[in-house]
């Protein structure tokens, strides 16, 4: 196994201390696996993927779990009502899989001070306020799969654009 060796400014001798620490006292495991994570966020990065973090279960704050995955967004859809809001939020990963987000809102308020026609088309001051209660995240492998998960309008939304890349490389 070659050796290499690494220079570390005397400012940065701490950080290296803790991760040999963390890792069990082996130094290349952790900047392997630091290495391996860092070309793995670039390499998606410059195929026009980005790193997507998600909350996932139930409540709000710091104490909800966030899950991390490294995607490019495909399509958004709400559907509400005066009390609740469900948010679909569908992700194709680097691997070529579909992410399903899915939030819930338990309580959901839409208020506006305007009445009539104005009401109507959304004109005046409007408020409105949410908190979020449930969100969940599911990863199938196929279209097919992730047409019976979501809502028509959003997977016909979706369907339309899972093929295109990313990213369109011009030769101009």
């Amino acid at each position: 196994m070659p050796n290499k060796t690494i220079y570390v400014a005397d400012k940065d001798l701490p950080l290296y201390t803790r991760a040999q620490e963390l890792a069990g006292g082996n130094l290349s495991k952790a900047i392997s696996t630091a290495l391996k994570r860092y070309v793995d966020a670039e390499e998606g990065r410059l195929e026009g993927y980005e790193e997507i973090t998600v909350p996932v279960g139930p409540g709000t704050g710091r104490k909800r779990q966030r899950q991390r995955f490294t995607g490019v967004k495909l399509g958004e859809w709400v559907r509400s009502n005066e009390k609740k809001a469900e948010i679909y939020r569908v992700y194709r990963s680097r691997s070529g899989k579909f992410v399903i987000h899915i939030e819930k809102t338990p309580d959901f308020i839409h208020e506006t001070n305007e009445t009539g026609w104005r009401k109507l088309l959304g004109f005046g001051e409007q408020s409105y306020a949410m908190n979020y209660g449930d969100a969940s995240l599911e990863v199938v492998e196929t279209l097919e799969a992730l047409k019976a998960k979501i809502p028509a309008e959003l997977y016909q939304m979706v369907a339309a654009t899972a093929e295109a890349p990313p990213v369109q490389d011009l030769d101009i």
